[in-house]
C-alpha cells in the first residue's frame, strides 16, 4: 500500500503536470503537442485532444481481445480502456514489437473527455511539451500510412517525431474493433 509520502509525491507530480498542460493549452500555438515515447518510437499527441497523465494502475485484462488492447482500469472513478499504443501502431505497420516492460516512467495518457471515449494510451516515457517552432522540417504522411498519422516532423537535433491525429484514431474502425 502506498505511504502518505508516496501519495503526496504522486499528487504533487499530477498537479505539476496538470498545471503545465493547462498553461500550454492557454498559450495557444506556443505549445501544440505532448511528446511521448513508446517502445523506441517518438510520437506527438495534440494537446487539445490529450487528457490527464497517470501512473499505470491495475489493468484488468479482457478475454478474447486483440493483443494491443490491454484491458480496462479504474482511473479517478471512471472505467477506461487501456491501449498499448506501440503495439497497436507496430502491428498495423507490420513491425515486430518489443515486449511490454513497465517501468516507473511508464504512464497512461487519457484521451480528452471531449472526444467522447474513455480510453488511455500506454506510453513508455513522457518527454515533454513541444511547439511548432521546435521543428525544422515536416513531411506529410504517405498515402498508405495509417489514418492516425498526420505528419512526420524533424526537430533541430534531426530526431523524427510522428504527429498523431487522435480524432482520426477514434474514427478508425481497427481501433474501435477490439475483439480478437
Amino acid at each position: 500500500m502506498a505511504t502518505t509520502t508516496q501519495r503526496q509525491s504522486l499528487k504533487a507530480l499530477q498537479e505539476r503536470l496538470a498545471g503545465r498542460l493547462a498553461e500550454a493549452k492557454k498559450s495557444g500555438p506556443d505549445a501544440s503537442w505532448l511528446a511521448v515515447q513508446a517502445r523506441g518510437n517518438r510520437y506527438l499527441l495534440p494537446l487539445v485532444h490529450s487528457g490527464e497523465i497517470f501512473p499505470v494502475p491495475v489493468i484488468q485484462p479482457v478475454p478474447h481481445t486483440r493483443p494491443w488492447f490491454l484491458g480496462v482500469s479504474a482511473v479517478r472513478g471512471a472505467l477506461v480502456s487501456v491501449v498499448d499504443m506501440a503495439h497497436l501502431f507496430g502491428v498495423h505497420q507490420g513491425q515486430s514489437v518489443p515486449p511490454l516492460k513497465l517501468t516507473p516512467e511508464t504512464k497512461l495518457v487519457a484521451l480528452n473527455s471531449a472526444l467522447g471515449l474513455n480510453a488511455a494510451l500506454l506510453i513508455d516515457r513522457l518527454v515533454g511539451l513541444r511547439s511548432a517552432g521546435m521543428f525544422v522540417g515536416a513531411v506529410p504522411s504517405a498515402a498508405h500510412a495509417m489514418p492516425v498519422f498526420s505528419q512526420l516532423l524533424t526537430d533541430a537535433q534531426g530526431v523524427e517525431w510522428q504527429e498523431l491525429n487522435l480524432q482520426a484514431l477514434l474514427d478508425w474502425p481497427d481501433f474501435l474493433s477490439v475483439a480478437a
